[in-house]
């Protein structure tokens, strides 16, 4: 076996790996609002998210495409760049994932990926029109979901006015389980193409698949392989950030359970139709907050909430950091 062929079974590998971590590092986006509002016990919760994390990632490639050939330049992808990448983002997820912080395996995979990639070929290896619009996505995202959760939580007390309290909450915790779901989906469609994505990268660059610029396809190997890494990582559960999603940010009920997970899934849905790739975590992190300001500003815990956000503003360049020096070391070794 070719050292090339060794270094490509070893970045398929560590990919499925960082699926598998994103997926336990995750379960909280759908699941923490319906196990801290008591609807479903926290093993049936997690089962269930895997189950529908599983189905999401069958939905299409769209946002595979964008992380596989917008953001680096194809002559400078190689298999140690690639695998450098999912090294930084891997770091960032465990380093969060311990703290019990929601970061985003989005922006560490993203970071990852320009720290690489300029480790090998210098800033020229970032595409900036592509980096721009993930970038701009992950920030726009969560901010979109936020006012949709606000104004989707005004509409839902107006509705249920002049409805007893003890009969809005039996109501909403039915509904909270279909919402979960469908948030589950979303996520599935959404972070498990980012790692077809990058295999697919380094099947290109090991010269597998054709690297013209309208043949970039994810094959089918490869989107059942990413479905099942996420779906058992997820089973895996987060408890840890289950924890501070679902308990910490506000005091949630049924009621806003359901418009944050339902308000997330809409935003993330739309998000992979159009290729763009989002982070889960501050979608649903944000429709959290909406939610819980559209009751009052104080409701939601705003020194939790700076912790969260010093985690996303850190994640791009820590992970770059983190890749950077992973291609260094990697390549004196591997070389490429």
């Amino acid at each position: 076996m070719n050292t090339l062929l060794v270094t490509l079974t070893l970045v398929i590998v560590v990919a499925l790996v960082f699926d598998y971590i994103n997926g336990f590092h995750d379960t909280a986006n759908a699941i923490a609002t319906v196990v801290s509002t008591g609807v479903l016990p926290i093993r049936t919760a997690v089962l269930l998210a895997a189950l529908f994390n599983f189905g999401g990632a069958l939905t299409g490639t769209a946002v595979a495409s964008t992380i596989g050939k917008g953001l680096i330049v194809p002559s400078a992808v190689t298999q140690v760049v690639v695998l450098s990448a999912l090294v930084g983002a891997i770091f960032w997820n465990l380093f969060t994932w311990y703290f019990g912080i929601p970061s985003s395996s989005s922006h560490a995979l993203v970071g990852g990926l320009v720290g690489a990639g300029a480790g090998r070929a210098g800033t020229a290896a970032v595409q900036g029109a592509g980096l721009l619009k993930v970038v701009k996505s992950l920030i726009i995202s969560p901010v979109v979901g936020f006012v949709i959760s606000f104004l989707g939580m005004i509409a839902i007390f107006w509705l249920v006015r002049r409805t007893r309290p003890a009969v809005v909450n039996r109501r909403f915790r039915i509904l909270q389980m279909v919402s979960a779901g469908f948030m589950a989906l979303s996520h599935g469609s959404n972070d498990a193409q980012k790692t077809m994505g990058i295999i697919t990268m380094a099947l290109v660059a090991y010269g597998a698949i054709p690297a013209g610029h309208g043949d970039f396809h994810v094959p089918l190997w490869v989107v059942f392989a990413c479905a099942t890494a996420m779906a058992l990582g997820t089973a895996a559960g987060g408890v840890r950030i289950i924890k501070t999603m679902g308990t910490k940010i506000i005091d949630l009920k049924p009621i806003h359970g359901f418009a944050a997970e339902t308000s997330a899934a809409a935003t993330i849905l739309t998000s992979s139709f159009l290729g763009m790739p989002v982070s889960t975590t501050h979608v649903i992190t944000g429709c959290i907050m909406g939610a819980g300001a559209s009751q009052r500003v104080s409701a939601v815990r705003w020194g939790v909430t700076t912790r969260i956000l010093w985690a996303w503003v850190l994640t791009i360049p820590v992970s770059a950091v983190v890749a950077w020096a992973c291609y260094l070391g990697l390549s004196s070794i591997l070389g490429g």
